[in-house]
């Protein structure tokens, strides 16, 4: 019988990184949004908001950055039942609103970047982009 497991997990000192990269992005889009990252159990790891952020932008980015670490997809894929029960039957710490997507580097999954603060797909357009200027491993 295994007694153990290994596990792997962005460090602390990346994530801050990657808020960093994020928040940058965020402003060359003309947005102020807020940053989550979280390693593949959704334990935040690293969270800011730009100035001017909405307050509910912080919980939701938490969720888009959970949800894309729990399910190793990019948020806005679960059509019909499964995008309302989803949420409701995660006491809403997942959600399928775009912006939130996987940190995979070389095919190894470290956790979930989600980015709020502006309209959705704007969102998921910053996301993306993280994720080209951080190295990642990036979406089909």
């Amino acid at each position: 019988m295994k007694q153990s497991v290994e596990t792997v997990a962005v460090s602390h000192e990346f994530a801050l990184h990657i808020v960093e990269v994020a928040i940058a992005e965020g402003r060359k889009a003309g947005l102020a949004i807020a940053v989550t990252v979280t390693d593949p159990s959704m334990v935040v790891v690293a969270y800011a908001r730009a100035d001017g952020t909405t307050p509910h932008s912080a919980e939701t980015s938490r969720r888009k950055a959970q949800t894309a670490a729990s399910t190793r997809r990019a948020t806005g894929w679960m059509q019909g039942e499964l995008a309302t029960a989803l949420p409701l039957g995660t006491g809403d710490q997942l959600t399928n609103i775009l912006g939130g997507v996987p940190l995979i580097f070389d095919g190894q999954h470290l956790g979930g970047l989600g980015v709020a603060g502006g309209p959705p797909d704007r969102d998921a357009d910053v996301a993306r982009a993280v994720l080209v200027e951080i190295g990642a491993d990036t979406l089909a």
